[in-house]
């Protein structure tokens, strides 16, 4: 596609786009106001479906054709930067230098504070039904604090905790259960990510009906996405190296 035709295209999406946006804006009730209709929906919807995190129950009951396309956008982010990181040509991927000595009050307070923010990542997902957190919220605490350990102690630790065959895996599960989830549920009850299991009672950690569940699927998606997004990036700014251009210890002789 030439220049001109991928500009012709853009002008006339993006026309389209902000007439869409003009016609939106239009019909929105007056800043401040006291018409609500979403608030007074979605809040009897939650109650009604035993989940006390009315965000979460938006998230993956009311909405949840929405938040799947919300997944897939971290799915199509996390390949594209894979895709667009990868080694060219000129380019070579060396292994990266020896371990770096770290400031012991460094690597201490890594070491305390990786199961920690491990801990509270899978305990934000796991809850997220009933206070604040969810999937998305859980998902990335998890996979970036995994990356402590990369700032205590070395790239070679960080590499053995994550092993990226695995978390790729997981990306693509967490992405497959959540729309699987949904194809099934519309099977069987109609619509897509229609709430079928026993929903519980308002407060128990087992409520909410397959809200939890979906949580949970989301969770893995974005904890995997995330470590993978990183390892990335991390590999190309320690790894990849122009062709001819000398390691980092070598420059200065």
């Amino acid at each position: 596609m030439s220049r001109q035709a991928r500009t012709t295209l853009f002008l006339v999406a993006g026309a389209c786009l902000g007439i869409l946006l003009v016609l939106a804006a239009i019909d929105l009730p007056g800043f401040g106001g006291r018409r609500h209709p979403y608030r007074d929906q979605s809040i009897p919807a939650a109650v009604a479906h035993q989940t006390a995190n009315v965000v979460t129950s938006i998230n993956f009951d009311l909405r949840g054709l929405d938040t799947l396309g919300e997944e897939t956008i971290l799915l199509a982010s996390v390949l594209a930067v894979a895709v667009l990181l990868r080694p060219t040509k000129d380019e070579t991927e060396r292994r990266p230098l020896g371990h770096v000595r770290t400031l012991d009050a460094t690597r201490f307070v890594g070491y305390v504070l990786l199961p920690v923010t491990a801990i509270i990542g899978l305990d934000v997902m796991a809850h997220g039904a009933l206070t604040p957190g969810g999937g998305f919220q859980g998902g990335v605490v998890f996979g970036t604090g995994l990356h402590l350990l990369y700032v205590s102690a070395s790239y070679d630790a960080l590499e053995r905790l994550r092993p990226l065959s695995l978390f790729e895996w997981g990306e693509a599960l967490g992405a497959g259960a959540f729309a699987c989830l949904g194809i099934s549920a519309a099977l069987a009850g109609g619509s897509f990510l229609v709430n079928l299991l026993p929903l519980g009672h308002l407060g128990d950690l087992f409520s909410a009906g397959t809200v939890p569940i979906l949580s949970g699927a989301v969770g893995i998606e974005v904890a995997s996405g995330v470590a993978v997004l990183l390892s990335k990036f991390l590999a190309q700014a320690i790894q990849v190296r122009p062709e001819g251009q000398a390691e980092p210890e070598e420059e200065g002789r």
